[in-house]
This record gives C-alpha cells, sequence and structure tokens, in this order.
C-alpha cells in the first residue's frame, strides 16, 4: 500500500477506542472455505487463522474488535493510521495543518482514491462520514467525535474539521474505527456488504468459518502482492496449530495457546514472533453492586493475587504486567504495577475492615481461552485469603455481552479488552459496564485533553494513579501478540497496536 512519508506531528494519544475483546460468530452469506499456500514462492493467496469470528460486518452498530481486525485498513481506510510503533501517519490525508488555536485540523486528501463501488473519494465523503458518527453509529465509540464541532469541505481534496476544543486524543482516535470513510451510496448493507477504499473487498464469508478478501484492480495505492487472503475462524488452539502443520492455513495471528509455541520454535518450516499489543487480560469488577462497592474489597482482591504467577502457569510466561489500561506505547504511560503487590495478609486485614471476611463471590467467565486458562488460577488465589470464588461459565459473545457487557448482571468478570487507548472509555463513563464513579477523573481528563503536549502526559497520568488507588477494576496481564507464520511468508505485522490486522504487506519469499 503507498504510503505517506512525514506526517505533521501532534500530540497523539487516546480518549479511548473502547467496547473490548468482543468478537463473535457470523450470521451471512456464504464463501469459500480458503486453503493454505504452502509452495511459497508464485504464490498468490494467503491463509490466516484467528478466533472468534464477528457477528456481522458492520463495526458502526456491533460493538467489538473481531469486525475491524478485518476490515480496518484492509477494505476500510482512514484519513490516518497507526504504525507499529504507534504513532500516527497519513493514509487517505496525505498531509494536514493544524490551527495555531488546535481546534481545526485541515487535510488534503490523496489524488485519485475511489470506493471498491466505484464512487470517487472526495471531501464530502470525509463530512459524511464523520457527521454519520453522531448520527447513525450505535456503539460507544461514537462518543470519541463528540469533539467535532462541524466538518467544513473547501472542495474535493481539502477538508477542514473544526473541533469545540483542542483534543490530544482526536487524531489517533481517527486512525480507528470511527475514523472509517464511508461513501453515502454505500451504506446500505454494511452487516453484509462493506465497501471502502481499501486494498480489499469481502468476496465472501461464512457463518463462524471465513472471511475471504480479494485484491481490488482499481486500487489507488499500492496493491498488496497478494490476490487473496482468507480469513479462517478456529474456536480451538489445537486445531489452530494443526491447521498450519498440515497447510490448511499459512499463517497464526494472536496464538491463544502459549504452551505449544514451542514446538514450533526449532522448526525451519516456521517463524515464530512474540509481540506487543494493546490487550489487557482484565479481572474487572462491577462497581455498581456489592460487594465491590466497596474499595477496600476491590483492593483486597488486587493485593491477594499474584499476577506473574498467573502469567507463568496460565500463558507460560508471554506477557507482561501493567496496572490498568494504559500501555507501554502510549505517551502518558506511568508503570504502577508496584501499588498492589502480593500481599495475602494485607488482602485479609482489608477483609476484615470492610466486614467482608468468608466473602463467596460470582466470578463469570467468558469461554475464551485465556479468560478459562486464568480462572482457576484466580480461585485458587483469593481462596487463600477467605474469598470463595464461583466460576459460571457465560457463552462468549452471545450470551457474555448480553448478561455482563449490556445488562451489568455480573459481579467480577475477566474479559480481553484488545482497544487501543481505551482508558477513558472504560473508567470515564460511569454507564460502562464496570460501573466505575469516575467524578474524580473526568474534570482531570477533560482538562489533560485540551491542554499542550507535556500537560496532557502528566493529566492522564494522574488519571492513572487515581483509577489505580480506587481499584476501580484490575488487569491480570497485557496480552502479548503471538505470531506464527510459515517461513515463505513475510509481512505479518508483528504487533498489534490497534485493533486492525493489517494483511497489505503480505507476500511470499
Amino acid at each position: 500500500m503507498m504510503r505517506r512519508k512525514t506526517p505533521l506531528t501532534l500530540a497523539a494519544a487516546l480518549v479511548a477506542a473502547g467496547a473490548l475483546a468482543l468478537t463473535a460468530c457470523s450470521a451471512g452469506s456464504g464463501g469459500s472455505t480458503g486453503s493454505g499456500s504452502s509452495t511459497g514462492s508464485g504464490q498468490t493467496a494467503v491463509t490466516v487463522a484467528l478466533t472468534g469470528a464477528p457477528v456481522n460486518l458492520d463495526f458502526t452498530k456491533t460493538a467489538g474488535s473481531a469486525i475491524p481486525q478485518a476490515l480496518m485498513t484492509n477494505v476500510y481506510e482512514g484519513l490516518v493510521r497507526v504504525d507499529q510503533s504507534g504513532k500516527v501517519v497519513p493514509l487517505l490525508a496525505k498531509e494536514w495543518k493544524i490551527s495555531e488555536d488546535r481546534k481545526t485540523y485541515t487535510f488534503t486528501l490523496q489524488d485519485g482514491a475511489t470506493f471498491s463501488n466505484g464512487e470517487k473519494f472526495t471531501a464530502n465523503d470525509v463530512k459524511f462520514s464523520l457527521d454519520r458518527v453522531k448520527k447513525d453509529w450505535t456503539t460507544t465509540l461514537k462518543a470519541k467525535m463528540d469533539v467535532v464541532q462541524d466538518v467544513e469541505v473547501k472542495n474535493d481534496t481539502e477538508v477542514a474539521v473544526h473541533l469545540s476544543h483542542p483534543s490530544n486524543a482526536w487524531l489517533f482516535d481517527m486512525a480507528t474505527p470511527v475514523g472509517a470513510m464511508f461513501s453515502s451510496t454505500g451504506v446500505a448493507d454494511l452487516a453484509n456488504t462493506p465497501v471502502g477504499t481499501g486494498p480489499f473487498t469481502v468476496a465472501s464469508w461464512k457463518q463462524n468459518e471465513n472471511i475471504v478478501l480479494k485484491t481490488r484492480d482499481d486500487y489507488w495505492g499500492t496493491a498488496p502482492k497478494v490476490k487473496e487472503v482468507t480469513l479462517k475462524y478456529f474456536a480451538d488452539a489445537t486445531a489452530t496449530t494443526n491447521a498450519l502443520r498440515t497447510g490448511d492455513v499459512d499463517a497464526i495471528v494472536n496464538l491463544q495457546a502459549p504452551e505449544l509455541v514451542d514446538t514450533f520454535k526449532d522448526d525451519g518450516k516456521f517463524t515464530v514472533t512474540s509481540g506487543t499489543s494493546s490487550g489487557e487480560v482484565s479481572l474487572s469488577f462491577n462497581n455498581r453492586v456489592a460487594p465491590f462497592n466497596d474499595k477496600r474489597v476491590r483492593q483486597a482482591v488486587l493485593y491477594a493475587l499474584d499476577r506473574q504467577a498467573i502469567i507463568d502457569t496460565a500463558w507460560n510466561g508471554y506477557g507482561s504486567l501493567v496496572a490498568t489500561y494504559a500501555t507501554p506505547t502510549d505517551p502518558y504511560y506511568v508503570d504502577l504495577n508496584a501499588k498492589y503487590p502480593h500481599d495475602p495478609a494485607k488482602a485479609k486485614q482489608l477483609l476484615k475492615e470492610a466486614g467482608a471476611e468468608n466473602l463467596s463471590i460470582t466470578y463469570t467467565v467468558p469461554t475464551r481461552p485465556y479468560a478459562q486458562a486464568v480462572s482457576e488460577i484466580v480461585v485458587s488465589q483469593l481462596k487463600e485469603v477467605g474469598i470463595d470464588v464461583k466460576i459460571q461459565s457465560s457463552e462468549f459473545p452471545a450470551v457474555w455481552l448480553d448478561n455482563v457487557f449490556t445488562k451489568h448482571d455480573f459481579q467480577m468478570t475477566t474479559v480481553l479488552a484488545v482497544e487501543a487507548r481505551d482508558l477513558l472509555t472504560v473508567f470515564n463513563n460511569p454507564d460502562y459496564y464496570i460501573g466505575y464513579d469516575n467524578a474524580k477523573i473526568a474534570p482531570i481528563a477533560a482538562k489533560a485533553d485540551a491542554a499542550d503536549e507535556q500537560g496532557y502526559i502528566s493529566g492522564m497520568q494522574e488519571v492513572q494513579k487515581q483509577i489505580v488507588d480506587d481499584a476501580a477494576s484490575g488487569v491480570l496481564f497485557l496480552f502479548p501478540n503471538i505470531v506464527i507464520t510459515k517461513s515463505e511468508l513475510t509481512g505479518m505485522p508483528k504487533n498489534s497496536i490497534v485493533e486492525s490486522l493489517d494483511l497489505t504487506g503480505l507476500s511470499w519469499k
């Protein structure tokens, strides 16, 4: 894909993406099952193994990471994108200027970009797309465009976006799904027929099985080197690795069985990488209900946990420790892991002070490999401080989404929250599923977002410290991005900074 050279800089950052690692089975039209491309040179197709198929193809109305993982960058493009280091760089906008008061962004668009339905991409589509977030989107992500006051079309290739106030987070947010560009003639059936400016189109997709992407002949930028990519979905990690060994797939992205990695490391037919991600494996408390409406109980749980032991036991040592929903690739990250060391005695003391000795709670565990792997260890560690935990299995995504995410019917749960820079999405909205009272952090976050770069960083660090002090929700570990490919396949991204799985650089040696 054509990549623009040097973007104008800005204090990029976050207000938050938001919804969680919510992937789902899908309903849709039929499609091919895909097959591996194991013979290397000369191949034009790639099959990639993933977990959790999307419920449909419309991320404007369906929360979660599964849809943008498949479609962003590949089918849909934004004015900007995020590179592998977390930097905002140009895409459909070849450059932009920021006004002195930092409230107006004027974008110069690429010449010759078109949608897959043949429509020309112009500044009118930018206005249509950003206005549509406020009018037609239904997911919590739409709040990321609240700061947009209006969109001014100057001509076909120039558009000015006026913000109601300066925002350090907004440009980064434009690289997430809410920044996707749509055609006014291509939104009639987004759940089944996506229409974007990207290098691929959705040739077919089959319920809970696969999405087949084919390269566009009329793509405006540099075309991918492969003609077809099949995203094949597996619920079982062993079946995924077996498919790679037998040649049914060519790559596994975000492998969720780290104990199987070592079997590939010394095999020259495969390449193994372990990159970073924006995904936090949470231990989420419902702050609205007993016993987690008591800060001391939340803190006691965090003191009771030996999180490094959880990583070592449940995830074979892969992953790293973070204290809340901020990661080392975020510009404002501050290491707060020392706040809650493993201290069972302190946990028991806090439970006694809260009158919560001999506590019994229900732990709603979604049917995902990471959640099942950590749950028994969490239960065991909490038992050591006198907390009796009953595991309630919740089919993911449908049941978990309905009961936990929508109805808030839970006490404690675990989920992989993968959206980039989602700190404020999770904690700056009291109506979000964890129900955290954001009265303390809301003014700090607002002031930080409108501040200069240093003010933004220091303000967001203050937000993190308050969230961690309140023990608003726990993070068991930062999820690694384990990728295994056939050795002849190159171009698979190492890191998973945003939801998008960029397939545009794939090629065979």
